[in-house]
């Protein structure tokens, strides 16, 4: 996610994200961690999505058996 990204989702302007990691980066990381945490949460996601397609897959070629 780009900083313009960021700062749509958060209803600010790029330059206030830019400050953030200027004069407040305590802010600015914590900032970051959230939105890192989140593509990592959507990421699971999207693994245990395909998890079980696989597991459905292995389990329909076992009863064609």
């Amino acid at each position: 996610m780009t900083q313009r990204d960021m700062a749509g989702f958060l209803d600010v302007d790029v330059k206030t994200i830019r400050n953030w990691r200027k004069n407040k980066p305590n802010l600015y990381k914590i900032i970051m961690q959230g939105f890192a945490i989140e593509e990592t949460i959507k990421k699971a996601e999207e693994n245990i999505t395909e998890l079980k397609e696989i597991a459905q897959s292995l389990n329909k070629r076992k009863e064609e058996r």
